[in-house]
């Protein structure tokens, strides 16, 4: 960032998530730490304002990484079922989100985006395919 400053330019992308604007049960100290990369990004974009450096959050629903293997300790069967009956996005999705944001025109910032796979409303709500 102080090489940012210096030059009076450069993009910062922070990679949050959907639960940093809405909790899930037992998700507490995942959500708080995503809601702190909300107020960060939020932070950041105001203090680097007058260098022209431009500050996104990418906040993704569903995807497909080795979280769900973290947060289920360890259970594959368990974290696989995550993403069962649906197409969850990837790494590379939210990677092609990061690359866009930074080929916009100068003048252009995307302070904040939310994506989600098709099958996602919301924390809460996804639609299964049952077959």
């Amino acid at each position: 960032m102080p090489k940012m400053v210096s030059r009076k330019s450069g993009h910062i992308i922070n990679i949050g998530s959907t639960a940093g604007k809405e909790t899930y049960p037992n998700g507490n100290v995942y959500c708080a730490s995503k809601y702190a990369v909300d107020s960060l990004s939020k932070a950041m974009r105001t203090d680097l304002l007058p260098y022209g450096i431009r500050v996104t959050q990418v906040r993704p629903g569903l995807t497909e990484t080795e979280f769900s293997l973290v947060r289920f300790k360890g259970d594959e069967e368990k974290a696989a079922k995550t993403y069962q009956g649906f197409e969850p996005l990837k790494g590379e999705d939210i990677a092609e989100i990061a690359y866009y944001v930074t080929t916009l025109p100068p003048h252009v910032n995307i302070n904040d985006m939310e994506v989600t796979p098709t099958a996602q409303a919301n924390s809460f709500i996804k639609h299964i395919n049952e077959q």
